[in-house]
C-alpha cells in the first residue's frame, strides 16, 4: 500500500503509566494492550511541552512550540476562549502535508490551538472538524455541579455557570451552543466510524484528539 490509511488517536491527559500495558493495576485497557503487544511502541517518545496547546501545535506541526510562537499565550499556560492568537495558518500541519497528497483529513474532537476563524482547523489542512475548540474544563455542563476547586483555573471561571458556553463545532460552524459532555465521547466514535466508512476507498488522515481523560469526567447516562 504506497498511502496507508492513518488514524491518529490523541487522548487528552493520559498518562504513560496509565494503560495496562506499561504497568497500571488500577485501569483495564485490553484492546490497548493488544494494539500495543502486536504493533510498535515508541518507548522513548517524548511530548513538546506538558501542557495542551503548546504539545498539540508541536504535534500538528512537528516543531518546538516557541518555533511556532507557542510558549506564551498572553500570560497563559494554554489558549483560553476568545483569545485573539492561535496556531498560524502559514505553518505546514501534517494535515496539510497529507491533504496535498492526496489524502482525505478530518478531526473528531478537542482543538485547543485557537477559536478564532483564522485558526480552526479547515484553515490548517483538515478536510472536515467536528469537535470542541478548546478543553473540556473551559466550558460549563448542561448542569452545573457548583464551584471548582483548582488553583491553575483563573478565578474568572471558578464558576462552571459563569463560564462560556462550550460550543460544538461541524467545520466552522457552532452546530451546538453547549453539548451535553455526558454523551459527547459516544457522538466522536459515531462520526469517527462514519468518517472511516464514507473514505474506505481512499487515502485518509483521521486525528480523533479525545478530550478525556481530562478532568471534569461526566460518565454517560447508560452507565
Amino acid at each position: 500500500m504506497d498511502r496507508p490509511n492513518i488514524v491518529l488517536i490523541n487522548c487528552d491527559d493520559l498518562g504513560y503509566g496509565d494503560l495496562g500495558i506499561y504497568g497500571s493495576k488500577v485501569n483495564k485497557t485490553p484492546t490497548i494492550d493488544a494494539m500495543a503487544a502486536e504493533g510498535m511502541r515508541f518507548t522513548d517518545f517524548y511530548a513538546a511541552s506538558p501542557v495542551c496547546s503548546p504539545s498539540r501545535g508541536a504535534l500538528l506541526t512537528g516543531c518546538y512550540p516557541p518555533r511556532i510562537s507557542f510558549g506564551d499565550f498572553e500570560g497563559n499556560w494554554v489558549l483560553m476562549p476568545g483569545q485573539s492568537v492561535g496556531l498560524n495558518p502559514k505553518e505546514t500541519t501534517i494535515a496539510g502535508a497529507l491533504k496535498k497528497a492526496g489524502y482525505s483529513t478530518k478531526i473528531i474532537g478537542k482543538w485547543h490551538v485557537g477559536d478564532q476563524q483564522e485558526f480552526l482547523p479547515t484553515e490548517h489542512g483538515f478536510d472536515s472538524y467536528y469537535g470542541l475548540p478548546y478543553s473540556n474544563d473551559m466550558g460549563r455542563q448542561v448542569e452545573d455541579p457548583g464551584p471548582v476547586d483548582n488553583p491553575t483555573i483563573p478565578a474568572r471561571m471558578k464558576q462552571l455557570k459563569d463560564r462560556p458556553p462550550l460550543p460544538l463545532l461541524r467545520d466552522d460552524e457552532v452546530i451546538q451552543e453547549q453539548p451535553d459532555l455526558r454523551a459527547l465521547t459516544e457522538r466522536y466514535a459515531e462520526e469517527a466510524v462514519n468518517f472511516i466508512r464514507d473514505n474506505k476507498d481512499k487515502p485518509f488522515f483521521l486525528y480523533f484528539a479525545h478530550m478525556y481523560v481530562h478532568l471534569p469526567l461526566y460518565a454517560p447516562e447508560n452507565l
